[in-house]
């Protein structure tokens, strides 16, 4: 009972820490997509790599900004959560 608690406490750490992660990126993702969508409909410019270059390139900026971010997070919750649990097996 009690390793079942540990368990679903580690994994819903672990999504919101995935959750955290990834926002900013599907944030841009989405703002770029809204912004290419309104300037297509209103030049009525229907080319699809229109709306597929610009919100990759975006993405990567955002992903090598926050890069620093993602990986304190991910080795905070490595060093802090899931290590010392597999320390004491």
């Amino acid at each position: 009972m009690v390793e079942d608690i540990i368990f679903f406490d580690t994994m819903r750490q672990g999504l919101w820490i995935a959750v955290m992660i990834s926002t900013p990126m599907l944030a841009v993702a989405l703002l770029a997509g809204v912004v290419i969508g309104l300037f297509q409909a209103l030049t009525s410019i229907q080319e699809m790599t229109l709306t597929f270059v610009p919100k990759v390139g975006l993405m990567l900026a955002v992903f090598w900004v926050s890069m620093s971010f993602m990986s304190e997070s991910l080795v905070a919750f490595f060093t802090e959560r899931l290590i010392p649990m597999i320390a004491e097996i």
